[in-house]
Protein backbone atom coordinates (compact mmCIF):
# COMPACT_ATOMS: atom_id res chain seq x y z
CA UNK A 1 0.00 0.00 0.00
CA UNK A 2 1.47 3.54 -0.55
CA UNK A 3 1.32 5.68 2.02
CA UNK A 4 2.61 9.21 2.25
CA UNK A 5 4.08 11.03 5.12
CA UNK A 6 4.06 14.65 5.92
CA UNK A 7 6.84 15.74 7.30
CA UNK A 8 8.03 19.04 8.94
CA UNK A 9 10.90 18.51 11.44
CA UNK A 10 8.88 18.31 14.46
CA UNK A 11 7.42 15.73 16.54
CA UNK A 12 4.96 15.19 15.06
CA UNK A 13 6.47 14.30 11.71
CA UNK A 14 8.68 11.86 13.25
CA UNK A 15 5.39 10.21 14.99
CA UNK A 16 3.81 9.69 11.58
CA UNK A 17 7.01 7.46 10.30
CA UNK A 18 6.80 5.64 13.07
CA UNK A 19 3.06 4.91 13.03
CA UNK A 20 3.31 3.48 9.78
CA UNK A 21 6.14 1.34 10.99
CA UNK A 22 3.55 0.04 14.03
CA UNK A 23 0.55 -0.02 11.84
CA UNK A 24 -0.61 -3.83 11.44
CA UNK A 25 -1.00 -4.01 7.40
CA UNK A 26 -1.48 -6.54 5.72
CA UNK A 27 0.22 -5.41 2.74
CA UNK A 28 4.21 -3.97 3.42
CA UNK A 29 3.83 0.11 3.15
CA UNK A 30 5.69 1.63 -0.01
CA UNK A 31 6.82 5.28 2.05
CA UNK A 32 7.12 8.07 0.45
CA UNK A 33 8.30 10.87 3.65
CA UNK A 34 7.37 14.59 1.91
CA UNK A 35 8.55 17.70 3.07
CA UNK A 36 7.09 21.05 1.69
CA UNK A 37 9.19 23.94 2.58
CA UNK A 38 6.65 27.10 1.70
CA UNK A 39 8.88 30.10 1.85
CA UNK A 40 6.41 32.28 0.07
CA UNK A 41 4.01 31.78 3.37
CA UNK A 42 6.24 33.80 5.02
CA UNK A 43 6.27 36.32 2.68
CA UNK A 44 2.77 36.73 2.47
CA UNK A 45 1.72 38.80 5.53
CA UNK A 46 4.25 41.28 4.48
CA UNK A 47 2.99 41.71 1.15
CA UNK A 48 -0.23 43.90 2.18
CA UNK A 49 2.39 46.28 4.56
CA UNK A 50 4.08 49.28 2.94
CA UNK A 51 7.28 48.53 2.73
CA UNK A 52 9.85 49.46 5.64
CA UNK A 53 13.22 49.87 5.22
CA UNK A 54 15.14 46.55 6.47
CA UNK A 55 12.44 44.19 6.32
CA UNK A 56 14.14 42.29 3.44
CA UNK A 57 16.92 41.18 5.50
CA UNK A 58 15.34 39.69 8.11
CA UNK A 59 12.79 37.91 5.64
CA UNK A 60 15.82 36.80 3.72
CA UNK A 61 17.41 35.59 7.15
CA UNK A 62 14.45 33.95 8.07
CA UNK A 63 13.86 32.04 4.44
CA UNK A 64 17.85 30.81 5.21
CA UNK A 65 16.28 29.59 8.39
CA UNK A 66 13.71 27.77 7.12
CA UNK A 67 15.80 26.20 4.34
CA UNK A 68 18.42 24.97 6.43
CA UNK A 69 15.90 23.51 8.99
CA UNK A 70 14.47 21.84 5.55
CA UNK A 71 17.99 19.84 4.85
CA UNK A 72 17.86 19.09 8.45
CA UNK A 73 14.10 17.70 8.21
CA UNK A 74 14.79 15.73 4.72
CA UNK A 75 18.33 14.09 6.27
CA UNK A 76 16.25 12.79 9.75
CA UNK A 77 13.35 11.55 7.25
CA UNK A 78 15.81 9.46 5.33
CA UNK A 79 17.57 8.30 8.92
CA UNK A 80 14.58 7.47 10.34
CA UNK A 81 13.17 5.56 7.06
CA UNK A 82 16.23 3.36 7.33
CA UNK A 83 16.29 2.52 10.98
CA UNK A 84 12.42 1.38 10.83
CA UNK A 85 13.40 -0.64 8.39
CA UNK A 86 10.35 1.13 5.73
CA UNK A 87 10.45 0.52 2.04
CA UNK A 88 10.20 4.36 0.46
CA UNK A 89 12.27 7.44 -0.43
CA UNK A 90 11.79 10.95 1.31
CA UNK A 91 11.93 14.28 -0.47
CA UNK A 92 11.27 17.94 -0.50
CA UNK A 93 9.26 19.92 -3.03
CA UNK A 94 8.36 23.62 -2.71
CA UNK A 95 4.93 25.63 -2.50
CA UNK A 96 1.98 26.15 -0.82
CA UNK A 97 1.88 23.26 2.08
CA UNK A 98 -1.77 21.61 1.39
CA UNK A 99 -1.75 22.22 -2.11
CA UNK A 100 1.29 20.03 -2.76
CA UNK A 101 0.36 17.06 0.13
CA UNK A 102 -2.96 16.87 -1.92
CA UNK A 103 -1.15 16.65 -5.32
CA UNK A 104 1.60 13.82 -3.98
CA UNK A 105 -0.81 11.85 -2.21
CA UNK A 106 -2.15 8.39 -2.92
CA UNK A 107 -5.07 7.46 -4.71
CA UNK A 108 -8.23 6.13 -2.38
CA UNK A 109 -6.14 2.88 -2.01
CA UNK A 110 -3.44 4.55 -0.30
CA UNK A 111 -3.27 6.27 3.09
CA UNK A 112 -2.06 10.20 3.66
CA UNK A 113 -0.57 10.80 7.36
CA UNK A 114 -0.24 13.91 8.96
CA UNK A 115 0.78 15.40 12.24
CA UNK A 116 -1.54 17.55 14.20
CA UNK A 117 0.49 20.06 15.28
CA UNK A 118 4.20 21.54 13.92
CA UNK A 119 7.11 23.05 15.22
CA UNK A 120 6.15 26.56 16.61
CA UNK A 121 2.88 28.67 17.23
CA UNK A 122 3.16 29.59 13.86
CA UNK A 123 3.75 25.85 12.61
CA UNK A 124 1.09 25.00 14.71
CA UNK A 125 -1.79 27.02 13.24
CA UNK A 126 -0.86 26.59 9.68
CA UNK A 127 -0.55 22.41 10.21
CA UNK A 128 -3.51 22.71 12.31
CA UNK A 129 -5.47 23.99 9.34
CA UNK A 130 -3.22 21.87 6.68
CA UNK A 131 -5.04 18.98 8.51
CA UNK A 132 -8.42 19.64 8.05
CA UNK A 133 -7.96 21.03 4.50
CA UNK A 134 -6.68 17.22 4.19
CA UNK A 135 -9.55 15.40 5.86
CA UNK A 136 -12.31 17.20 4.05
CA UNK A 137 -10.37 17.38 0.25
CA UNK A 138 -7.74 14.18 -0.11
CA UNK A 139 -9.37 11.20 -2.03
CA UNK A 140 -7.87 8.82 0.29
CA UNK A 141 -7.80 7.75 3.81
CA UNK A 142 -6.00 10.34 6.18
CA UNK A 143 -4.33 9.37 9.59
CA UNK A 144 -3.80 12.49 11.65
CA UNK A 145 -1.37 11.71 14.28
CA UNK A 146 -1.75 13.54 18.35
CA UNK A 147 0.89 11.17 19.86
CA UNK A 148 3.78 8.76 19.33
CA UNK A 149 2.50 5.16 18.09
CA UNK A 150 2.48 1.99 19.96
CA UNK A 151 1.07 -1.39 19.60
CA UNK A 152 -2.29 -0.72 18.02
CA UNK A 153 -4.44 -3.02 20.24
CA UNK A 154 -7.75 -1.20 20.47
CA UNK A 155 -10.01 0.94 17.78
CA UNK A 156 -12.75 2.99 18.54
CA UNK A 157 -14.92 2.67 14.86
CA UNK A 158 -17.68 5.11 14.50
CA UNK A 159 -19.97 3.98 12.25
CA UNK A 160 -23.77 5.66 10.81
CA UNK A 161 -24.71 3.37 7.51
CA UNK A 162 -23.21 5.99 5.73
CA UNK A 163 -21.02 5.04 2.52
CA UNK A 164 -18.08 6.82 4.43
CA UNK A 165 -18.45 5.28 7.47
CA UNK A 166 -18.81 1.44 5.44
CA UNK A 167 -15.36 2.62 4.08
CA UNK A 168 -13.98 3.22 7.67
CA UNK A 169 -14.98 -0.59 8.88
CA UNK A 170 -13.31 -1.58 4.90
CA UNK A 171 -10.48 -0.02 5.78
CA UNK A 172 -10.30 -1.84 9.12
CA UNK A 173 -11.24 -5.39 7.68
CA UNK A 174 -8.81 -4.99 4.50
CA UNK A 175 -5.64 -3.53 5.76
CA UNK A 176 -5.14 -4.24 9.31
CA UNK A 177 -3.79 -7.69 10.24
CA UNK A 178 -6.48 -8.73 13.13
CA UNK A 179 -3.94 -9.50 15.50
CA UNK A 180 -0.41 -8.36 16.75
CA UNK A 181 1.84 -9.18 18.74
CA UNK A 182 1.21 -8.85 22.35
CA UNK A 183 4.91 -9.70 23.90
CA UNK A 184 6.49 -12.70 24.01
CA UNK A 185 4.15 -14.55 25.01
CA UNK A 186 1.81 -14.51 21.91
CA UNK A 187 -0.72 -12.80 19.66
CA UNK A 188 -3.36 -10.78 21.24
CA UNK A 189 -6.15 -9.99 17.97
CA UNK A 190 -7.08 -5.91 17.95
CA UNK A 191 -10.48 -5.00 19.76
CA UNK A 192 -12.70 -2.73 17.95
CA UNK A 193 -15.29 -0.97 19.96
CA UNK A 194 -17.83 -0.43 17.14
CA UNK A 195 -20.28 3.02 18.16
CA UNK A 196 -22.91 4.54 16.56
CA UNK A 197 -24.54 7.66 18.29
CA UNK A 198 -28.17 7.93 18.31
CA UNK A 199 -30.69 11.35 18.46
CA UNK A 200 -32.73 11.78 21.91
CA UNK A 201 -36.00 10.74 19.86
CA UNK A 202 -38.83 8.53 20.79
CA UNK A 203 -38.76 6.34 17.52
CA UNK A 204 -37.91 3.11 18.20
CA UNK A 205 -37.10 2.27 14.62
CA UNK A 206 -34.64 4.11 14.31
CA UNK A 207 -32.79 3.38 17.45
CA UNK A 208 -33.07 -0.46 16.15
CA UNK A 209 -31.92 0.26 12.52
CA UNK A 210 -28.90 1.41 14.53
CA UNK A 211 -28.25 -0.95 16.86
CA UNK A 212 -28.68 -3.60 13.43
CA UNK A 213 -25.69 -1.68 12.19
CA UNK A 214 -23.92 -1.60 14.58
CA UNK A 215 -24.17 -5.78 15.33
CA UNK A 216 -24.05 -6.31 11.67
CA UNK A 217 -20.33 -4.77 11.96
CA UNK A 218 -19.26 -6.24 14.98
CA UNK A 219 -20.14 -9.53 13.43
CA UNK A 220 -17.83 -8.96 10.52
CA UNK A 221 -15.08 -7.81 12.31
CA UNK A 222 -15.18 -11.03 14.89
CA UNK A 223 -15.42 -13.29 11.49
CA UNK A 224 -12.27 -11.55 10.04
CA UNK A 225 -10.57 -12.62 13.59
CA UNK A 226 -10.81 -9.56 15.28
CA UNK A 227 -13.01 -9.26 18.67
CA UNK A 228 -15.14 -6.50 18.93
CA UNK A 229 -17.88 -5.21 20.88
CA UNK A 230 -21.14 -3.35 20.17
CA UNK A 231 -21.81 0.53 21.96
CA UNK A 232 -24.85 2.60 21.35
CA UNK A 233 -24.88 6.07 22.85
CA UNK A 234 -27.06 8.70 23.05
CA UNK A 235 -25.98 12.23 22.76
CA UNK A 236 -24.02 14.14 20.35
CA UNK A 237 -21.95 12.54 18.12
CA UNK A 238 -18.38 13.94 18.40
CA UNK A 239 -18.73 14.08 22.45
CA UNK A 240 -19.79 10.67 22.37
CA UNK A 241 -17.19 9.41 20.36
CA UNK A 242 -14.48 10.84 21.81
CA UNK A 243 -15.93 9.82 25.44
CA UNK A 244 -15.73 6.42 24.25
CA UNK A 245 -12.46 6.48 22.74
CA UNK A 246 -11.32 7.43 26.46
CA UNK A 247 -13.07 5.18 28.08
CA UNK A 248 -12.14 2.47 26.45
CA UNK A 249 -8.44 3.56 25.98
CA UNK A 250 -8.53 3.60 22.34
CA UNK A 251 -5.13 3.79 20.74
CA UNK A 252 -7.00 4.90 17.36
CA UNK A 253 -10.71 6.66 16.35
CA UNK A 254 -11.30 5.48 12.99
CA UNK A 255 -14.55 7.13 11.32
CA UNK A 256 -15.96 8.19 7.80
CA UNK A 257 -15.65 11.96 6.31
CA UNK A 258 -19.41 12.21 5.40
CA UNK A 259 -22.98 11.07 6.08
CA UNK A 260 -26.29 10.10 4.98
CA UNK A 261 -27.76 12.81 2.80
CA UNK A 262 -26.80 16.43 1.74
CA UNK A 263 -27.65 17.73 5.45
CA UNK A 264 -25.91 14.56 7.39
CA UNK A 265 -22.86 14.77 5.24
CA UNK A 266 -22.76 18.38 6.34
CA UNK A 267 -22.89 17.06 10.08
CA UNK A 268 -20.78 14.34 9.95
CA UNK A 269 -18.02 16.44 8.31
CA UNK A 270 -17.93 18.63 11.64
CA UNK A 271 -18.16 15.64 13.26
CA UNK A 272 -15.49 14.32 11.99
CA UNK A 273 -13.33 17.79 11.91
CA UNK A 274 -14.68 18.75 15.25
CA UNK A 275 -13.03 14.72 16.42
CA UNK A 276 -9.85 15.57 14.71
CA UNK A 277 -9.42 18.42 16.15
CA UNK A 278 -10.01 17.85 19.69
CA UNK A 279 -9.71 14.46 20.31
CA UNK A 280 -6.71 13.28 22.69
CA UNK A 281 -5.94 10.56 20.34
CA UNK A 282 -5.05 9.80 16.60
CA UNK A 283 -7.64 9.68 14.24
CA UNK A 284 -7.99 8.25 10.99
CA UNK A 285 -10.90 9.50 8.43
CA UNK A 286 -11.90 7.41 5.92
CA UNK A 287 -14.13 8.76 2.54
Amino acid sequence: MKVLVATDGSKYGRWGLNWVAKLPFVEPAQVTALHVLDSAALRAPFLSQPVIAGNERYIREEIERMEARSVKTLKEAKQQLAALKLKGTARKEQGAVAAVILKRAPKRDGLLVVGSQGLDALDRFMLGSVSTTLIHRATCPVLVVKADAAPLRRITLATDGSRASANALAFVLTKFQPDRSAGKGGRAPIHVSVIHVMPFIKYPEVKEAGRRLVEQSVRKLIKAGFTAEPVWQLGKPAEEIMNVAAKHQADLIVMGAQGLGAIARFLLGSVSTRVVQQANRSVLVVR
